[in-house]
């Protein structure tokens, strides 16, 4: 009989990279029986290895808390699994009546939650630092009674109880993102990929101001593969001078990402220095280097770190366009160099920032728990 296990999110799709492609599906691997529950669901898509249940939409904020929080429950409950993997702070509560149950419980804490709060739009400016305040007080007694807690990075890590704590950071599959034949970089077109959801402190502005200001002889455009939230945000920028440059593919599958990128000259990032950014990992930078890209990044130090030294890409202020747009006219004109700022980003991933070793981590941590039942 194979071991039950289920993955909870109210706020994350059903294909998020992290949850389904990386986690559920190494368990899978693994020989667990993996049910994933989310809002919505999909029908005859993603893998025959991991059950899919979708416990219905929610219209509003308010509605996906109280009530998709509650149908995720009654989802989980019934299954019986024997550990539960929880990936949102509002699912706190749920986690802890599961583990009432008697089944082992994970959080999974993708961000620095109070930091993130306070640049979240939809709160009045006025409450944030109180909503902060208790959503951190709730996860630390949550965390004195759940079984673990997995941190996608060191840094959120080191807000929850060492013993009961173990870092799986956000990496990719050291081939994941390789096309059979991707086109020589020598050959391809001035591109530069942008891979992500789109909002304001994500540098969304910044990047299409950028391409305002990107020398015209060059003929660069920006790819971007994502979406916009809010959505209204898609219309403000249509109407920037940059956004003739820009080329908008919305949603992508991964292939389709592994395509983008093996033809793309390089990958960007730029987010705003919030709280919440300036020690995070952002998956789409680790994504780009191990597509062979040279990055173009916001200049915190925790980034610069991790792009190593001799660099495989190139730091820059994030609020300011016309660094980017440098950055980016330096990519397109030195492409020799450029191209082996990418080979060195390859092969940090070949050799460090990859989920191979990260998934070992997560399967030791179940196989423990288990043996704890």
């Amino acid at each position: 009989m194979k071991t039950r296990v289920a993955h909870l999110s109210s706020v994350h799709s059903w294909n998020d990279v992290r949850i389904y492609y990386r986690e559920c599906l190494s368990l899978a691997k693994r020989g667990y029986e993996v049910y994933l529950v989310v809002r919505e669901a999909p029908k005859g898509l993603g893998s025959a290895d991991i059950h899919t249940i979708g416990v219905g939409s929610a219209r509003t904020r308010l509605a996906r808390i109280v009530g998709a929080t509650g149908r995720i429950y009654r989802y989980a409950r019934r299954l019986g699994a024997s550990v539960y993997h929880f990936h949102d702070p509002e699912l706190i509560f749920v986690g802890m009546l599961l583990k009432q149950g008697g089944a082992k419980v994970i959080y999974d804490v993708h961000e620095n939650v109070p930091q993130q709060i306070l640049t979240k739009d939809w709160l009045p400016y006025w409450s944030r630092r109180f909503v902060a305040r208790l959503s951190g007080w709730a996860e630390q007694k949550a965390a004195q009674h759940l079984d673990a807690i997995v941190a996608a990075t060191p840094s959120i890590a080191k807000r929850f109880p060492p013993e009961k704590t173990v870092v799986v950071q956000n990496f990719p599959f050291q081939d994941e993102l390789i096309t059979p034949e991707p086109t020589p970089y020598a050959c391809r077109p001035p591109l530069i990929a942008y891979v992500g959801g789109l909002t304001t402190i994500r540098g969304a502005r910044e990047m299409v101001q950028a391409m305002e200001y990107v020398n015209n002889t060059s003929e660069a455009v920006l790819v971007i593969a994502g979406s916009f939230s809010p959505s209204s945000l898609e219309q403000e920028l249509a109407s920037m001078a940059g956004w003739r440059r820009v080329r908008f593919l919305g949603q992508q599958t991964r292939a389709e990402v592994a395509s983008l990128l093996g033809q793309a000259r390089a990958g960007i990032v730029v987010f705003h220095p919030s709280p919440n950014h300036i020690e995070a990992q952002p998956n789409k930078l680790f994504e780009y280097m191990a597509a062979g890209l040279p990055v173009i990044a916001s200049n915190f130090p925790h980034w610069q770190a991790l792009i190593g030294s001799p660099p495989c890409g190139i730091t820059v202020d994030p609020l300011n366009a016309h660094s980017i747009a440098q950055a980016i006219e330096w990519m397109l004109t030195h492409p020799q160099d450029a191209e082996q700022m990418g080979r060195r980003g390859r092969l940090q991933v070949v050799e460090r920032y990859n989920w191979e070793a990260e998934s070992a981590k997560l399967l030791a941590l179940y196989e423990q728990l288990i043996e704890s039942l």
